[in-house]
């Protein structure tokens, strides 16, 4: 029996489909979600998200989140989430570099400033490592 998967963000339904696992980065590890696994909710950190479907894999990228899963049913709201495929190098890239810098920069950041950059650069490095990944896979030169 599949599970029924969706992944939502504000913008728009990233994926659909029926998927036999699912992987996802959570705030306490990892978790790997099968038709049948107990009713489940997490929040989700920044990280990939790893799908099969029949014999394919599919890889996103969430930047965080939350996770519901129940009857067979597995739905993640993300706050940002794109496909691997999806992924521009270049400008993740240079988001990171931007996002360093400023926490170079701001000497003087209060926990709110501090943990929003923090919580940018984690999401570009995600966004990277998936997109590399992704594109090393399918033995694309990245220049």
């Amino acid at each position: 029996m599949p599970i029924k998967f969706k992944i939502i963000t504000p913008e728009r339904t990233v994926f659909e489909s029926e998927i036999s696992q699912a992987t996802l980065p959570v705030s306490d590890g990892e978790v790997t979600i099968l038709p049948k696994h107990r009713p489940y909710i997490a929040s989700l950190k920044p990280g990939e998200i790893v799908l099969k479907e029949k014999n394919e894999e599919i890889s996103l990228v969430v930047s965080g989140g939350f996770i519901e899963f129940n009857q067979d049913k597995l739905t993640v709201l993300a706050d940002t989430a794109e496909r691997a495929e999806e992924i521009d190098l270049k400008r993740a890239e240079e988001a990171r570099a931007r996002a360093e810098e400023i926490r170079k920069e701001k000497i003087s950041m209060d926990d709110t400033e501090y943990a929003r950059v923090a919580a940018s650069i984690d999401k570009q490095l995600a966004r990277l490592r998936v997109g590399r990944k992704h594109h090393s896979k399918r033995e694309i030169k990245i220049d």
